[in-house]
C-alpha cells in the first residue's frame, strides 16, 4: 500500500515536470532581478540604517514650484511629489545598497512561476489602512484596475503585460503575464502603489483632489497651504514600524515641504533659517553662493557625498516629431554648437564631467568600438545602423576650453546642415523646403539660459535661429506631457537595472501618446528589438551587453545634445541631524534614514532662534 502511493506520487511529480506545468512557488522574502538577495529571511534592518534611531523633531524641506492637487496618480493637475512614497506603501520596497532587489513590505512573502508567468503576494494579514481598516487582496486589485483604466498613462504602458488579476483569497493575490520569463515584471509589480478601496471606489479618482488622502504608510498628511505647504506627520502606531525593511527608518516626527516661486529667493530662504537641507544643482551657486556666516560657523554644513548612481542622460532635447529635427545629420550638426569646456569653466568652474552616454558612470555604459558579445547583439541589425557606429568611437566634440578653436567644429556642423538639404536664404537664416530653421527652447529654470546663450550665438553663425522661453514649472509640466515643444531639457534617469521602463523612454509604441517619457519621439525598430532583449536577459552579464548596444543606437541617433553630471551629491543643511555611518550607494537616504538630534538642534536655536 505505501509503495503503491509512493510510486503514484512519484508519477504524478514526473508527469507534471515533463507536461510543463510548474509546481507550486516556494514563497520568498525578496527578489533579485538577477542573483540572490543580499539580506536574508532572518536580517533585521538594512546595513545603512541606524537600528536605533531615535523618533522626534521635524525635516523642513523646500521645493520650488506649486501643487494644486494631493493625488500624484493621474496625469491631471501638480501634485506633492513626496506623498506617494510617504503617505503610500508598496506590496515591496526597494534597497538602496543593491543594483535592483525588493524585499516583501505590504506582502509578507512572494511566489514566482518558475517560467515567470505569474507572481503572488501574500498580504501581511496584520498591514491596516490608517483609519484601522483591514488592508487586503481586494486593494491589490482594485489599485491595479484604477491605475491603469483611470491613472496615468504611465501605469497603463509599465504594466501592459498582466493579462489578469485574480483575487485568491482575502491575503493572497496572483498576478498572470501574457509574457513568460520577464524576470522584471514581479519586481515591478511590486512597487505599484496600494490604493484603498473602500476609499477610493465612490470617489473621481480621475480628477485633481484636496482631500487629505488615505494610506498605509508611514506618515499621513496632517496639514495644508495649498501652493505653498505641506506637513506630514509620523503615524505613532503604524503597523509597520516593526518590519526589518522600515526599521531605523522614518525617524521625523514631522516633514514639512515648503514651495518657493524663484530659485534665488529658495536658496537665500535656507540661510534664513525657514528650512533645513537643501541640496544644490548649480555648480556656480555652489562653489560662490555658499561664503554665509551660517556656513562659516559650521551651522550650516555644506558636504560633497558620494555614491554609485548611474547618472542616466541629461540633455538639450530635440523633438524629433518637428520636421526641423527629423534629419539626423540635423541634429549631428547641432551638438558641434556647444562648447561644453568653455562653458563648464565659465558657469560651473570646472566642477562637471560631459556626459556621454544614456547610462554613463556604470558598467552599462558603452565605450570604444563594439566588439564581442555586443557586436554581436549589434550585428543583427547592421543594415539599419549607421556604418560608423562599427567602426568609430562615439565621440562628442571637445574644444580646448578657450573660445577659440569653434571654427572648425561649426565648419564641420555646416557641412552637415549642407548635406541634409539646408540652404542660406537670402535674410541669412538656413531654410528647408521653404520652411526656415527656427526654433523655441524651452525652459523652466533661468540657470539653463547661461548655458543655452553661447549655443545660441554659435548657431545664429551657421544661420540658424533660436530662441529661449522660459516658463513656470505648471506650464513646463503640461507642454512637455504633450509635446508642445522643439527644443527643451529632457532627464532621463536610470537604474543600474534597465528593463520595461525603457519602452517608455524610447518605444515606438510611446512615442504619440501624451504623458509618456518617450519626449524625443524616438521611433526605431532597431531600439525596440534591443529593448525586449534587455527584457528578457537571463543573466547580469548578458543585460549589461544588451544595454550597451541600446545606448550605443542612442547615441548615434543624436536624439539630444548631451549635457553633464557629477557623482556626488551637493548637500548644504543646518546641524540638527544625525545620519547613519553609512550612505547607501544609490539613494541619499535623507527623509527615511537621518533623525532629529535633539543636542545638535538646541545648538543652532541658541544661534539663530531658529
Amino acid at each position: 500500500m505505501y509503495i503503491r502511493v509512493f510510486t503514484q506520487m512519484a508519477f504524478i511529480f514526473v508527469f507534471l515536470l515533463v507536461s510543463g506545468v510548474s509546481l507550486a512557488a516556494t514563497p520568498k522574502h525578496g527578489l533579485a532581478m538577477h542573483g540572490s538577495p543580499k539580506y536574508a529571511a532572518n536580517f533585521t534592518h538594512f546595513d545603512y540604517v541606524n537600528p536605533t534611531a531615535p523618533k522626534g523633531g521635524k525635516l523642513r524641506l523646500a521645493y520650488r514650484g506649486t501643487f494644486d492637487s494631493l493625488n500624484p496618480f493621474i496625469l491631471k493637475g501638480n501634485a506633492v511629489g513626496d506623498i506617494s512614497s510617504l503617505v503610500y506603501q508598496t506590496l515591496t520596497t526597494k534597497s538602496y545598497d543593491e543594483a535592483f532587489t525588493e524585499y516583501a513590505l505590504l506582502a509578507k512573502t512572494i511566489e514566482v512561476a518558475e517560467d515567470k508567468s505569474s507572481v503572488v503576494f501574500n498580504i501581511r494579514p496584520e498591514a491596516k489602512w490608517h483609519n484601522g481598516v483591514a488592508l487586503t487582496a481586494h486593494d491589490v486589485k482594485f489599485s491595479f484596475d484604477i491605475l491603469t483604466n483611470k491613472g496615468h498613462p504611465f501605469y497603463r504602458s509599465y504594466y501592459s503585460h498582466v493579462k489578469e488579476v485574480k483575487v485568491e483569497n482575502d491575503h493572497r493575490v496572483k498576478f498572470l503575464f501574457n509574457v513568460k520569463d520577464n524576470a522584471e515584471l514581479p519586481l515591478i509589480i511590486g512597487q505599484m502603489p496600494i490604493l484603498p478601496k473602500h476609499y477610493w471606489q465612490e470617489k473621481e479618482f480621475d480628477k485633481t483632489s484636496l482631500e487629505y488622502p488615505l494610506g498605509s504608510g508611514a506618515y499621513r498628511v496632517k496639514e495644508i497651504d495649498v501652493g505653498r505647504k505641506i506637513i506630514f506627520e509620523r503615524v505613532t502606531d503604524w503597523w509597520g514600524k516593526d518590519l526589518p525593511v522600515n526599521k531605523g527608518r522614518y525617524n521625523f516626527d514631522e516633514i514639512e515641504i515648503e514651495y518657493y516661486r524663484d530659485e534665488t529667493v529658495l536658496q537665500q530662504a535656507l540661510f534664513s533659517g525657514n528650512y533645513d537641507v537643501r541640496s544644490e544643482n548649480i555648480a556656480k551657486a555652489w562653489a560662490t553662493e555658499y561664503n554665509v556666516p551660517s556656513v562659516e560657523q559650521e551651522l550650516v554644513k555644506k558636504v560633497e557625498i558620494k555614491h554609485k548612481l548611474t547618472s542616466g542622460m541629461q540633455g538639450f532635447v530635440f523633438n524629433t516629431r518637428r520636421k526641423i529635427f527629423a534629419d539626423v545629420n540635423t541634429r549631428r550638426a547641432l551638438n558641434y554648437a556647444f562648447d561644453f569646456e568653455w562653458s563648464n569653466k565659465q558657469f560651473a568652474y570646472g566642477a562637471y564631467k560631459r556626459t556621454n552616454s544614456y547610462f554613463v558612470n556604470s558598467e552599462l555604459a558603452s565605450s570604444g568600438v563594439p566588439k564581442g558579445r555586443e557586436l554581436e547583439i549589434l550585428s543583427e541589425f547592421k543594415e539599419q545602423l549607421p556604418s560608423e557606429l562599427f567602426t568609430q568611437e562615439f565621440v562628442l566634440p571637445k574644444t580646448l576650453g578657450s573660445g577659440k578653436d569653434m571654427r572648425k567644429y561649426l565648419k564641420f556642423a555646416k557641412d552637415l546642415l549642407s548635406e541634409a538639404g539646408w540652404v542660406l536664404g537670402e535674410d541669412g537664416i538656413l531654410e528647408r523646403n521653404g520652411e526656415k530653421f527656427s526654433f523655441e527652447v524651452l525652459l523652466y529654470s533661468p540657470a539653463f539660459k547661461r548655458w543655452f546663450n553661447p549655443i545660441i550665438s554659435n548657431l545664429r553663425k551657421l544661420g540658424i535661429e533660436a530662441n529661449i522661453r522660459i516658463v513656470d514649472v505648471a506650464q513646463y509640466q503640461s507642454r512637455m506631457e504633450t509635446f508642445d515643444f522643439d527644443m527643451a531639457v529632457g532627464l532621463f534617469g536610470q537604474s543600474l537595472s534597465p528593463g520595461n521602463e525603457q519602452v517608455n523612454y524610447w518605444g515606438s509604441g510611446k512615442a504619440d501618446i501624451n504623458g509618456s517619457k518617450n519626449i524625443m519621439g524616438v521611433k526605431s525598430p532597431v531600439v525596440d528589438a534591443i529593448i525586449e532583449k534587455i527584457i528578457s536577459a537571463p543573466t547580469r552579464e548578458e543585460l549589461v551587453y544588451r544595454v550597451r548596444a541600446l545606448d550605443r543606437v542612442l547615441l548615434w541617433g543624436y536624439y539630444l545634445i548631451p549635457n553633464w553630471y557629477i557623482d556626488y551629491y551637493r548637500i548644504a543643511y543646518w546641524d540638527k541631524f544625525g545620519r547613519p555611518a553609512k550612505t547607501p550607494d544609490y539613494d541619499l537616504g535623507l527623509e527615511d534614514t537621518w533623525w532629529y538630534d535633539d543636542a545638535k538642534a538646541k545648538i543652532v536655536t541658541d544661534k539663530i532662534g531658529k
